[in-house]
Parts: structure tokens; sequence; C-alpha cells
């Protein structure tokens, strides 16, 4: 087994732990099965991710896997929250994230590698994660963004089962369902094949810019872009062509709010 790099765990525990939870984070916390793991997210009411997280049910509560850096912020933010809500909110120093087959699958993809929380222990760092979560067009907090920077349909947080849009009321929901509603969403992150790329490079759609480079391994990498701009043009980083990997559900987003803009005009 191999440690996840850069994560850290946080424990929720007490009888009102789920309700905190539905009535501040992204995702639902109904018919929620133990050993189940989910992914969301806190964000600012302007709705701005503050940090993400994979999210465990247990026994006692729940567990949640987040980025070291963003631990301490979430777990005062959520104790802000909690008012006179009955919830232990503590960090779990005791606890490793693993790479394991023992643990459930991540809801953000199938092919990402399960993983599992287990006492902390001196696993070396997993040195091909992230390769294998930008082949598969995955952007994390602290490689990709970090908090308050992006809205979570930015980072694609939406189409990885991380926001629910039909649940209750959440911090910074408002502002998230209205830009879906609308169909405002032009901003998303995307898979780059090509050579030298490299974080902070400037990405063209033909003599446009549409974004920058946010985390890169090998000819791989991943991308914020203005999807509007990027729709039919070629794609290119340092003056060299890339290649733009769509996935299915992209390609008819942006044939959508192309649609929509000539329909304007």
């Amino acid at each position: 087994m191999k440690a996840i790099p850069d994560r850290a765990v946080l424990s929720l525990t007490g009888p009102d732990t789920l309700s905190l939870l539905e009535r501040t984070i992204t995702h639902t916390v109904a018919n929620w099965a133990e050993g189940e793991m989910r992914y969301g997210g806190l964000l600012t009411p302007q709705g701005k991710i503050i940090a993400d997280y994979l999210a465990i049910r247990t026994e006692e509560g729940v567990l949640l896997d987040v980025h070291k850096d963003a631990r301490d912020d979430l777990q005062r933010r959520l104790r802000m929250f909690r008012l006179r809500a009955d919830v232990a909110i503590e960090p779990r120093d005791d606890l490793t994230v693993l790479q394991s087959e023992a643990g459930p699958p991540d809801p953000r993809s199938e092919a990402l590698p399960r993983r599992f929380l287990m006492p902390a222990s001196a696993e070396a760092p997993s040195d091909d994660y992230d390769m294998h979560r930008i082949a598969l067009g995955i952007p994390e907090w602290g490689r990709d963004y970090r908090a308050a920077e992006v809205f979570p349909s930015d980072v694609n947080m939406d189409v990885m089962n991380g926001v629910d849009y039909s649940k209750g009321c959440f911090v910074g929901q408002e502002v998230v369902s209205r830009m879906k509603r609308r169909g405002k969403i032009r901003k998303r992150t995307v898979l780059l094949k090509g050579e030298n790329l490299r974080v902070g490079d400037k990405v063209m759609a033909g003599d446009t810019p549409a974004g920058e480079v946010t985390s890169s391994a090998g000819a791989l990498a991943l991308a914020r872009i203005r999807i509007d701009r990027a729709f039919g043009k070629p794609i290119s980083v340092n003056e060299t062509s890339v290649t733009l990997e769509l996935p299915s559900w992209l390609e008819a987003e942006m044939a959508a709010l192309m649609q929509d803009d000539d329909a304007q005009d």
C-alpha cells in the first residue's frame, strides 16, 4: 500500500453530525450507508470552494479525507456553523490515507485508486498518484486550486458527484444553482496532451487567451479554460499545438453554450 500525498483526516462525531453536514456542504447525506464514500465540499457564501474532501460514513460519524493544508480551516469553519449542534469536530492525526483495494470506490471516478483510512504508518507516498488522476482529468485542491479561488463547476466538481443541486440549502447554493440553471458555466478543467506542459503556462484558443495549465505530469496536463473561447478553435501552449481531450459531457456542454450565445446575438 502507498500513502496518498498531502492528505489529512478530520473526524465528525455526535448525534447531530449528519444534520450539520446537510445544511452546510454540497453533497447530500440521505441514504448514506456505513462504509460508503462521498465527494463534496464547503463553499463560501459567494459559491467558491473553501475545501473539498472525500467523506466516509462510519459507525461513529463521518471521516473527512482532506488536503492537509485545508484541514484546519475546514475544521474552524465547520465549528463556526455548528452553533448548538451536538457534534465533535477533531483532527485525526492517528490516521493515514492509503491506496488500498480494501477501501470504498472513489465517487469521482471508478478508475481512481481506492483509498482506505488506517492507523498512521510510515508508508511511502505514492509516486504515480498525480499522473493517474491527471490522466483521468481529475483536478485536486492543493494542486489545481486552493481556497476561495474557483467555483465547483470550474473544477468539474458538479460532474464528479460532488454537488447535489436538488438537496436542501447549503452554503453558497444560491450562486452555484443559478449558474447551472442559467447555463452560465463557461469555465471548466480539461485534459491536455502535448510537450513540455508546465504549471502556469498560458493556453491559447487561436489568438485568444483561454486559460492556464494548473498541474502537469509528463506529456499530460490539466488546464482551467474558458470553454466558450475554446470551442472549435486550435489550442496551443507556448506556441505549440496541443490536443484537448473532451469527455462527451463537455462536448455537449460546449456546443449548447455556443448555440445559446448565437441565439442571443
